[in-house]
């Protein structure tokens, strides 16, 4: 299934995606996407109710509705940094022995189309297209790489937009050049496992105003989403509806000379073979 969320934000309304352009209102199934869902065994009652649905003729038009982030506020989103090697070779950083985590305020989370805010004295606003990873049940200690495959409810594009001035040269934790408003587009759509052939070899691309910055292919990653699910539940408890971030491949503005940081006009294009396609383009400070 493709689960997508539509309508103004902070009133999407859940639904599935059941063709190029159709989808099914499944809010009689469940008001949202969000830890109750995915912990509740929701997507096993969607996966019931929708060929009901489509056969009642509920399928609809999604038109030019706008599109928000595929799952609800996440009780955390956790980032994966340097998880390809060539990015980290971009970066001047060496390729980590152990994943390395990060964290991003759960309220960066915007839909794939809205605009990238431009936060008050960024100097270095850049771009990352990653896989991201969506939790589907409450998780911790799990023994090995199968059962966090289990644990997992799907995937997602999404943008971890960064600041990079705010992030290496402020001192402490890179979180506060992650956090910003509007700082972690998602979707169109969440796929669930069964809908992608192999997660470890996705095609992954991001453009600039028309120029292409990024290629790249999950089959790349250091680590891959199953060695992460498995490595962060032993250090905490993951919860259903949480979004793990896991790296980006290189052409960042960071890895570029001179870096093109992102301006206000600039706009973005990302891809994950999928997963859709996003654009946004960057706002003015508020």
């Amino acid at each position: 299934m493709k689960l997508m969320r539509v309508g103004e934000a902070g009133h999407e309304v859940p639904v599935v995606r059941v063709g190029d352009d159709l989808v099914v209102d499944v809010s009689e199934v469940t008001p949202d996407f969000d830890e109750a869902f995915f912990g509740g065994g929701g997507l096993a009652r969607l996966a019931s109710a929708v060929p009901q649905l489509v056969a009642e003729g509920r399928a609809e038009p999604l038109g030019g509705r706008r599109i928000g982030a595929p799952i609800a506020r996440p009780h955390q989103i956790l980032c994966i940094g340097l998880n390809y090697s060539d990015h980290a070779a971009e970066s001047g950083m060496a390729v980590p022995d152990e994943p390395i985590l990060f964290t991003k305020s759960p309220n960066t989370l915007v839909g794939p189309d809205d605009d990238v805010i431009m936060p008050r004295g960024a100097t270095k606003l850049d771009w990352e297209v990653e896989l991201g990873i969506v939790i589907g049940s409450r998780t911790s200690y799990l023994p090995d790489v199968d059962a966090a495959r289990d644990a997992i409810a799907g995937y997602v594009l999404v943008n971890d937009v960064s600041e990079r001035a705010f992030q290496l040269e402020r001192s402490g934790q890179w979180a506060k050049g992650k956090s910003a408003e509007t700082f972690n587009p998602a979707g169109p759509w969440l796929a669930t496992p069964d809908e992608l052939d192999d997660v470890l070899a996705l095609g992954m691309s991001l453009d600039v105003n028309g120029v292409r910055r990024q290629t790249g292919t999950t089959a790349t990653m250091v680590f891959d989403p199953f060695t992460i699910v498995h490595y962060l539940s032993q250090f905490m408890v993951l919860e259903p509806g949480d979004l793990i971030n896991t790296g980006t491949p290189p052409g960042v503005a960071m890895g570029i000379t001179p870096p093109p940081w992102l301006q206000v006009g600039d706009v973005m294009e990302l891809a994950i073979d999928g997963l859709g396609t996003q654009r946004q383009q960057v706002a003015p400070p508020r």
